[in-house]
């Protein structure tokens, strides 16, 4: 079973880090094994409705020193459509997306920085203040 290495931002701030396999964009809710649980400890299932992202990560720890670009490389294909994602919190994201309709709970998109820590964000729609094409 593949698991994904997942970090969860709720819309409250709150943070999770783990791993996942039942993860679906059109589900409510899905579940977190946590990385700091206890060995055969219960999964914890989360909402989406209180989800401001889900970050489908390379790795937990991240680098804190790095400074995410927001804006495209140049010369490079951009696989999708290009994406400015502004949410509620002030956070913008910019990358590119292949699915965003307004109508859908969630879209992906694929940061336009390559050295993100991150592989795919899913956004959730009602975390966003504005979402744009660029």
């Amino acid at each position: 079973m593949i698991q994904n290495k997942i970090v969860v931002r709720y819309q409250d701030g709150k943070i999770l880090k783990g791993q996942t396999n039942d993860f679906l964009p059109a589900k409510p809710s899905f579940h977190i094994s946590l990385i700091d649980a206890s060995p055969g400890a219960v999964s914890t299932e989360v909402r989406i409705a209180d989800v401001k992202a889900v970050f489908f990560v390379k790795d937990h720890a991240g680098n804190r020193e790095h400074k995410n670009v927001q804006e495209f490389p140049d010369g490079k294909s951009s696989g999708g459509r290009k994406i400015k994602v502004e949410f509620k919190d002030g956070e913008i994201l910019m990358g590119t997306t292949q699915g965003y309709d307004p109508k859908r709970p969630g879209f992906f998109i694929v940061p336009a920085d390559s050295t993100s820590n991150n592989d795919r964000c899913f956004v959730i729609a009602s975390a966003t203040r504005d979402v744009s094409f660029i």
